[in-house]
This record gives C-alpha cells, sequence and structure tokens, in this order.
C-alpha cells in the first residue's frame, strides 16, 4: 500500500517541472453547484467534490448509472455489475447504502417504501443525465437527513439552444439480448424551452443467482425498462423564472429466490415518479429560490410457486407504495463585498402504505417450520413529517475562504436536533488549495423502522448523528498537465439504529445502539499530455469498525461487508485522430467479506480480490453521427460481488447516436 502511495507522489514530482505555465488553471475554474446551493467555482471552496461531465455520460452509453459511479474514486456500487434487475447498493466512503443522499436536480427523492430511504439506482437512465455531482462529507446543514457519508446530485438534461427543435437518438445493441432506444428533443422558442425524452431497454439477462452445483438447470432472470423525462423553463420576466419537470420510470424484473437458489416464477416491477417545480427570483442582487418535488414510488413482488424449486418454495406477495413531499425555499445573497449568505426552510412529509403475505417454509438446527404470515402498514398511521432551517455564511478573500452554517431540525416522532459546518480552505497561487472541513450529519429513522411490526415497543427511535472530520490538498498546475488530490477523511457515528433480537424472548425489532467509526483516504492525480492523451489515477482506502452492544459487554469489530479497504484504478483517454476516441480502464478492487446465510448459524465468507479490464471506443462520422463500442471486462474476469450471486463475464456493447 505505501509503495503505491510513494509510486504515485514520485509521478506527480517528476510532471511537476514540466507543469509551469502563464495560462489559467482551468481545474480550479470549474464551476459547481451543489457544495453551496449555487454556482461556485471549486477553487473558492473548501468541499470534496467531483463532476462527472456530459462528455464522460455521452462516452457511457454502454453502461448502467451504477456502473458509471462504481468507477469513480470514493465509491463502490455493490452489484453494479450483476445482473440488469439485482439491487445496487451505494457505497460512499465504505458507509452503508442509506449514508449517501441521492438528489436530483437539488432535490431529494427518497423512498418512503422501503427499510431504508435510498433511491433506486435502476430508475434512473444515465441518458436523461447531463452532469453529476458528488459531494463527500457530511453535508447536512444544506441537505437535511440522509447526508452523513455525502450527496450524489444528478442533475436531468435541459431544454435550450438556438433551435425550435433539435431530435436526439441513440440505439445499441450488446450481449445478453441487449438493446437500448433513447430518443428525444429538444430547444428553445422565445422565453420557453424543453426538452422531453424517451428510453426502451430489455435483456434477457444472467441468472441472478450462483448455480453453485453446476446443474446448468438455472434460468436467465430479464429486465425490461421505460422511462420519460420531460423539463420545461418559462422565463416569465428578467427576473423570474420557472421550471416545471416530469419524470416517470418502471421496470419488470425476474428474480431468484436467495444466493445460490434459482425461482422461476418470482417476478418484481417497480415505478417511479417525480413531479414538481422549479423557481429562481432575482431580487437585486439576491437570488430566491423555490423547489417542490413529489417522489411516488410503488412496487410489486409475487412468487405465485406454480414451480417449486424445493420444498421450502412457497406463495408471497408484497405491495408497496408511498411518497415523499419535498418543498424547499431558499435565498442567496452578498451581504458585504466578500461575504454572502445562503439559507432557507425546507418541509418533508412522507406517507407508506405495505401489505405483504405468504406461506413459509425453511429448515434451521434441524427443525422443520411452516406456517403462514401476513403484514401490513397502512397509510392512516405510517407517516412523518419534519421542518428544517438552515443558513450558512461564506467569506471570500485573496484566496481564503471559508463556509460556516447550521440546521435545525424538527421530527413529527422524535422531535428536535441540530447539526453544524465549518469548511475553511487556502489557495495559494492558484495551483496549490488546503483545505480542512468538520461537519456533522443526521439521518431520521424511515417509516419502516416507525411503523412496521418491528417497530420499537418501549421508546421511539432517535436520530442516528455523525461527525466528519476531512482535510487535504489539491494541486492544479496553470497548463493544467496535472490536477491532483489527496484527501483524508475520519467518520464517527452514534446511534446506529440496528435490527435487534431479544435472545429470550425472540422478539425483533429495532433499536438505536452501534457506535460506527470509519477512516480512510482518496488519491486522485489526472495527468493531461498534449490534449490528447488523459491519464486518470485513483487509490482509494477506507477502514472501519463497528462498536456493538452484546450482553453487559461492548464488542468491536471490522463490519465493512462487501466494501473492498482498497480500489485501484487507472484509465487512459487517447484522441486518436480527429474523430476518433479510445479508452482504455483497469480497475482492481480487494478483498472483502460476505455474510454467508447458507450456513447455520451464519458464518463470514472471504472474498477474494479482482480486476476488471474496460475499452471504449467511439468514431465521429459526420457531425450529427457517432458510432461507439463499450467492451466491459474484457479479461473475462470470474469474480463475486455479492456471495451467492451472479457477476456479468465479458460483454459488449454497440450503437450509432444522432443527434440533428
Amino acid at each position: 500500500m505505501i509503495k503505491r502511495l510513494l509510486s504515485l507522489t514520485a509521478l506527480l514530482a517528476a510532471l511537476y517541472s514540466q507543469a509551469q505555465d502563464s495560462t489559467a488553471a482551468r481545474a480550479m475554474d470549474e464551476v459547481v453547484v451543489t457544495a453551496t446551493k449555487y454556482p461556485k467555482k471549486t477553487s473558492e471552496t473548501g468541499k470534496v467534490i467531483t463532476v462527472i461531465s456530459r462528455a464522460q455520460l455521452d462516452r457511457s452509453a454502454g453502461k448502467d448509472l451504477s456502473q458509471l459511479l462504481n468507477e469513480q474514486a470514493g465509491i463502490s456500487v455493490n452489484g453494479a455489475n450483476s445482473n440488469p434487475g439485482k439491487d445496487k447498493a451505494v457505497y460512499l466512503r465504505g458507509a452503508k447504502s442509506d449514508y449517501t443522499l441521492i438528489m436530483v436536480d437539488g432535490a431529494p427523492v427518497y423512498d418512503a417504501t422501503g427499510s431504508s430511504s435510498n433511491f433506486d439506482l435502476r430508475m434512473m437512465p444515465i441518458d436523461n443525465i447531463e452532469r453529476i455531482e458528488i459531494l463527500k462529507g457530511s453535508q447536512s446543514t444544506l441537505y437535511g437527513s440522509d447526508a452523513v457519508a455525502g450527496v450524489i446530485n444528478i442533475i436531468t438534461r435541459q431544454g435550450g439552444g438556438k433551435q425550435v427543435a433539435s431530435p436526439y437518438a441513440t440505439v445499441s445493441y450488446g450481449s445478453y439480448e441487449t438493446r437500448k432506444v433513447n430518443a428525444g428533443v429538444n430547444g428553445s422558442v422565445d422565453r420557453f424551452s424543453y426538452n422531453v425524452g424517451f428510453t426502451h431497454l430489455k435483456t434477457a439477462g444472467i441468472s441472478e443467482a450462483t448455480d453453485a452445483g453446476n446443474t446448468g438447470k438455472f434460468d436467465k432472470d430479464g429486465y425490461e425498462q421505460n422511462s420519460i423525462l420531460a423539463n420545461f423553463g418559462v422565463k416569465v420576466s428578467h427576473a423570474v423564472k420557472i421550471s416545471p419537470f416530469f419524470r416517470y420510470s418502471k421496470f419488470n424484473s425476474q428474480l431468484d429466490a436467495n444466493a445460490f437458489a434459482d425461482d422461476k416464477d418470482y417476478s418484481f416491477n417497480q415505478q417511479n415518479i417525480q413531479g414538481g417545480l422549479r423557481s429562481e427570483v432575482s431580487l437585486g442582487r439576491a437570488k430566491l429560490n423555490l423547489l417542490y418535488n413529489l417522489t411516488y414510488t410503488e412496487r410489486n413482488y409475487l412468487n405465485d410457486s406454480t414451480i417449486k424449486e424445493s420444498i421450502f418454495d412457497g406463495y408471497s406477495t408484497g405491495y408497496y407504495k408511498g411518497n415523499e413531499h419535498f418543498l424547499d425555499a431558499y435565498i442567496h445573497t452578498p451581504l458585504a463585498e466578500n461575504l454572502t449568505f445562503t439559507g432557507g426552510v425546507d418541509y418533508r412529509n412522507g406517507i407508506t402504505d405495505v401489505k405483504t403475505a405468504g406461506v413459509y417454509k425453511y429448515e434451521m438446527g434441524g427443525v422443520i417450520y411452516n406456517g403462514e404470515y401476513a403484514s401490513t402498514i397502512s397509510t392512516d398511521s405510517a407517516k412523518q413529517h419534519q421542518v428544517g432551517v438552515y443558513g450558512a455564511l461564506t467569506y471570500n478573500r485573496r484566496g481564503f475562504n471559508v463556509e460556516a452554517g447550521g440546521r435545525f431540525n424538527n421530527h413529527s416522532v422524535y422531535g428536535s436536533n441540530g447539526v453544524f459546518s465549518f469548511n475553511p480552505s487556502y489557495l495559494i497561487n492558484r495551483q496549490f488549495k488546503v483545505f480542512a472541513n468538520i461537519s456533522s450529519a443526521y439521518k431520521v429513522p424511515t417509516l419502516y423502522q416507525l411503523y412496521s411490526e418491528y417497530k420499537n415497543p418501549f421508546t421511539d427511535l432517535s436520530p442516528e448523528k455523525a461527525i466528519t472530520y476531512e482535510g487535504g490538498v489539491q494541486y492544479a498546475s496553470t497548463n493544467n498537465l496535472i490536477n491532483a488530490r489527496v484527501a483524508v477523511f475520519k467518520r464517527n457515528v452514534r446511534d446506529a439504529i440496528v435490527f435487534y433480537t431479544n435472545p429470550n424472548t425472540f422478539a425483533s425489532y429495532y433499536i438505536n445502539q452501534d457506535k460506527q467509526k470509519d477512516w480512510g483516504f482518496e488519491i486522485e492525480p489526472t495527468i493531461n499530455i498534449k490534449e490528447k492523451v488523459k491519464l486518470i489515477l485513483s487509490w482509494a482506502h477506507v477502514d472501519g469498525e463497528v462498536t456493538t452492544k452484546t450482553g453487559a459487554k461492548d464488542t468491536t469489530y471490522f463490519n465493512l461487508a462487501r466494501r473492498p479497504k482498497d480500489i485501484f484504478s487507472a484509465t487512459v483517454n487517447y484522441h486518436v485522430i480527429k474523430g476518433l476516441f479510445v479508452s482504455a480502464g483497469v480497475q482492481s478492487f480487494g478483498k472483502r467479506t460476505d455474510l454467508d446465510f447458507s450456513t447455520y448459524p451464519t458464518s463470514i465468507a472471504k472474498l477474494k480480490a479482482y480486476t476488471l479490464v474496460n475499452f471504449y471506443a467511439e468514431y465521429q462520422v459526420i457531425k450529427a453521427i457517432k458510432v461507439f463500442a463499450d467492451v466491459k471486462n474484457l479479461a473475462n474476469t470470474s469474480y463475486v460481488e455479492v456471495l451467492g450471486y451472479n457477476t456479468l463475464g465479458r460483454n459488449f456493447n454497440a450503437g450509432i447516436s444522432v443527434r440533428l
């Protein structure tokens, strides 16, 4: 590990002498929104933020969103390279998946139906995205609940341009009979702009579960998705702009029974609707922003058991429906020459309706258990709301930048809590940025944790609370030859919510119990050579341990299951000739652990390290037409992401894009 760190440092030092020039350092001038809720140059904020640009997205037509995020430093998406219908879990800096807040166009997109509130990445086709901003560290001051490890803000494609109508389309075909079509049109007329798009994806897939006995009887589990995006912009006057939006996505998927267990009649479908309105009002030098977003989620599971894979296979059904309303009103205004203020009020309201039923039959400890079950969570009772008041001051002068802020939150069940942030940084000669952040965060209990049959019968749950310490340095050469960032972090979480079973009564319910401590670093050098070749390197390391009460004692142990301690990646982008672009990437994932539920009692399984090689090429035939080919897992590596579940072997996707 240390040798690799020294090698990267030596490489940067060797190239430093070539990096002196009088031109502007473009890497420091990139404008982002998510760091402060208004446009800000990265040189003027100490927060750690990564941007996935429109150019990167255009070259990712053969990927889905989870695969693209899985390539970013400090992020591992468990299930990214499994069957398309397999659930995807985002681990940002090693934190559990519901500690990362997913936003779309600045609005949180909670899923009110699940045991955790994290948004399902499968619901957002990559074709609908303009750019992605990944903000690391605790961010609850500006963004409220769930932003414990960070925020992923997905910014969708908007309307605009000089033409009334600019049609576009992408058609591709690939391995596992994968067919994808994306088509739409955008443009503008006077004060009106729009972008409307449709995406269809269908694949035969692979068997979700691993056929450990190589029986050859496991069937493929297919996946089909349809999505619609509609963004509009209306400039009411020189000072007022409103932007209505609507997004719809639905997929159908076949599932398997469990790890190592096939199922031929288990199906799952999910639909997600997001709709609302964004508006911006200019009040002199101040800007008032109003945002309303509704997220509606509906999921259905059915295992009708007409085909029994084993004597333990049984009928089951599940219906999940919920919605989250989000309203945010905030203002950004200068207070003095170098001092600005951002502050506002947001309101969140969630309800859910859950009905599950079925029969069961299983063996444990040599005893066979069977019977029926049914569970209901009603919208009449399963509801919560919260109000947050927040504000942040930003000071910028002669390279010194500092942001300090806080939030007060009131929840309808547990009461009130507060968080803070303090983010200083200093820019030296427009090349070196030194930063140090300290910020706190929280995660509210989900509706399922509060109102299901597993709700705590003795006390109300408290929010999970975290504090993150972060520091580092970023360097950008004046001629844009080198851009490198090193960041270290430590995150402490207390009152973590866990599922507890009483060893005497066997009653199960949620409690606040665990303490979680995580730490790590990210090293991200990028080297540009004569504007034709770009070398992107990264090394992300994470470690952690949980302290949990077992009987009268506290027990501490490593618990970052399915998350590699180390991920190394190297990507080379090369503009070979005019119109021809190729990219080759290597990603190495370290050893991990997973829980093996096929044994009794449950045991810990060790998963081997693995390396993936990917290749992409595109050729601009004419200005309006591009052809591309994407090959993933070029070496056909056999590996495991989740114990008992399959991963994709060598697979390709090729197609054509047209933009008129």
